[in-house]
This record gives structure tokens, sequence and C-alpha cells, in this order.
């Protein structure tokens, strides 16, 4: 299963980032014979306020990303996962919502990210995605003709209950579409990858967001593809747009889930505390 992770530093304009990501899309395909190319979070925009964010976002029916992304699909031939792009919902939330096509060009799925991110950082960075954004209520898991692959989408990588449902559910692949902080990145990133990769014996594919953006927000990049033993099998540059390729050879998967089959090894347990706080 030969895969590519687009890295991107995408800005404020939509159409902007649309054919960017398109050229490296077709890039990757032409240059590297992959079959599934998986791309950032915020594939379509990023900008740093959420008052922004709402003025800029289109609905399901408006966005021009879906069909130009899955006419690219069929034109290449390939399956092709939008990380994610902002989608305006009639409610007046937001939705952060990844595109998955086959190679006709079919949304075979689309997953929103089910975990919002909330943080304040202690050099004054405070983001809260729940005031804009509706969090998705169902994990996602697709049967491509190699594997499956779990979708999960950023901050879902700090929840590892979500990665062992979706490893129990098929999934030999989970893709990891981000935009992670430079400090969060920096001390979590890495670690965080190789953790879900190693608990589950399988391939985590992430792409992220690597830049600055409008001058507003500055994203970590180093996108990664990692290896069921948790080995980085591909890294790429801090920052700047790119094009990362790994072959997951899903037979490791079986090996590595044989040689530690921590799946089969769950249990069901209860919680007792004793004594109280002071």
């Amino acid at each position: 299963m030969k895969t590519a992770c687009i890295q991107m530093d995408s800005v404020t304009d939509i159409k902007t980032n649309i054919e960017h990501c398109c050229e490296l899309v077709t890039k990757a395909v032409h240059d590297y014979g992959v079959h599934f190319v998986v791309t950032p979070e915020n594939t379509d925009f990023v900008r740093g306020a959420y008052a922004d964010m709402f003025a800029g976002a289109l609905s399901y029916e408006d966005h021009f990303g879906i069909s130009r992304f899955a006419e690219l699909a069929k034109d290449l031939n390939i399956w092709l996962q939008i990380g994610s792009m902002t989608v305006k919902n009639q409610s007046g939330s937001l939705s952060n919502r990844s595109f998955f096509f086959d190679p006709e060009g079919q949304i075979v799925a689309t997953y929103d990210k089910i975990h919002m991110f909330e943080v304040t950082l202690d050099n004054g960075e405070s983001y809260r995605e729940a005031d804009a954004f509706a969090a998705g209520d169902r994990a996602v898991v697709i049967n491509t003709p190699w594997a499956g692959v779990g979708l999960s989408t950023c901050y879902d990588i700090r929840f590892p209950h979500l990665y062992r449902e979706l490893a129990h559910h098929g999934a030999q692949v989970i893709t990891v579409p981000a935009a992670f902080t430079v400090k969060t990145g920096q001390a979590h990133w890495e670690v965080l990858l190789r953790a879900r990769a190693i608990e589950n014996g399988c391939y985590i594919v992430a792409a992220g967001q690597g830049g600055m953006h409008g001058g507003e927000k500055k994203t970590y990049g180093h996108s990664m593809i990692v290896g069921p033993w948790g080995d980085i099998l591909v890294q790429a540059d801090d920052i700047g747009a790119g094009i990362i390729v790994a072959d997951l050879d899903l037979d490791t998967v079986t090996q590595v889930r044989r040689s530690i089959n921590s799946l089969e090894h769950d249990r069901d347990y209860t919680v007792d505390v004793y004594g109280e706080l002071s």
C-alpha cells in the first residue's frame, strides 16, 4: 500500500489551497506511484480567529473543494483522504470534516472530528474549538483493497480509546491529519503517534500543516508515517509544503500483532477508589 502524506502551509484563501493541494497530490502520484494519499487537517484554509473561520467557511452544498477533489481522485485513480475541510452547518456551527474518496471519485465516508481542542498554553496561546465547531459522534473505518483504514483528526491522538476501537473494528492503518501547534508538537507529536502505533500494532499516517498561516498562527509540520513496531518510516521537514512516501507492508501488521497480541488481551474491570483527597 504505497502511501503519501501531503504536508501543507495553507493560507486563508480556499481556492489557492485547493489548487496547491491538487498539485502536490498529482506530483505524489506521478513521481512516486502512490495508491493512497492523505492531506492535512484544514486543507481548505487556516485562519487564526474563529470569527474569520465562520466568515470564510462554505456549506457542504457550496464547497467546491468536494467536487474538485472527487475529480482529482478519479483522474489519478487513487484513494484520497482530504484530511479535513471546514463545513458550515445549517445550525450555524462548523464541522471539521474529513472526506475519503475512492478511485471512482465517490465519497466512501466522511468523518467529523470527535474531540475538540481546548487548551491554554503558558505562552499565552489559547484554543477553544468547541466555541465554533460541533463535535462528531461516530468513529469510522473504511475497508480498502489493501487494509482497513481508521480515521482520526489531530487532537483525537490524545484519546487512545478511540484508536483501540478503530483497531478492534479492523483498522490496520490509522490516519491522523493534523494542524499541531509548535509548542505541543515539539513536546508530544512524535511520542503520541508512535504510542498509538505501538499500542495497536498498526501503521499511523499523519499528514500535518507546517508553517505560518496569515501571520497569525504557526503549525508544527513534521508529517510522519510510523510502522506498527513504532518505528518512524519517514518524516517531513518541520515546516513548508512537501510530500513524504512510504510502502506499507500489511504483513508487518499481522506479524507484530501475532508477536504482541494485546488487542486480544483487553479485559473488562472495575475501579476501586479508597480514601479521600485532602
